[in-house]
């Protein structure tokens, strides 16, 4: 793996956002877009990975095994479209275990880096939310924000407080900016 790397947040970017939490296969339905997205940075030899909060873990509304399933089906329709997951970093912990990995804590990003025996410093990670985007900066990743899932709210929010950020209407639409970028 060279250093192509791209970090995807999972609910609110791959996938509709839910406040119930996403509690099995028949709750997970992709964003517009982003299965494409997904793919067309895989034809373009990105390695891509997520790096998800799962607390309904840690709460007890689902199990692993759930959790495996959603996967799988996402999975499925990533690789129907002829793109590919690397590998799905999850944090099962509620806010109350204070853990390292938990976003905004950069504990997951870490993670990653040592997976693939890589530097964070610069490599993109999509979020839309406000931990996504703090965890992005703790680790040293490049902070994007897509207006997808809670995306519109943490641009506000972000905008309120003066800071700018790299912003995408979607996945789909950061794929094509970072595959244009290779190329100049």
């Amino acid at each position: 793996v060279g250093e192509k790397i791209v970090i995807l947040d999972r609910d609110g970017v791959i996938n509709k956002e839910s406040r119930a939490y996403i509690k099995s296969p028949n709750e997970w339905h992709p964003i517009e877009g982003s299965i494409d997205g997904i793919a067309l940075l895989t034809k373009a030899d990105f390695t891509i990975t997520i790096a998800t909060n799962q607390s309904g873990l840690g709460r007890g509304l689902f199990n692993k095994s759930s959790l495996d399933d959603i996967h799988k089906k996402m999975n499925m329709a990533i690789e129907k479209a002829g793109g590919c997951i690397g590998k799905i970093f999850v944090c099962p912990h509620t806010p109350d275990d204070h853990c390292n990995c938990r976003k905004p804590m950069p504990g997951l990003l870490m993670q990653i880096a040592a997976h693939y025996k890589i530097s964070i410093t610069g490599i993109p990670f999509l979020g839309d939310s406000l931990n996504d985007i703090q965890a992005a900066k703790a680790a040293g990743a490049r902070e994007i924000l897509v207006r997808t899932g809670n995306g519109l709210i943490t641009e506000k929010l972000l905008k309120a407080n003066g800071q700018n950020i790299e912003t995408y209407d979607n996945l789909l639409m950061f794929a094509h900016q970072i595959i244009k970028e290779e190329h100049i």
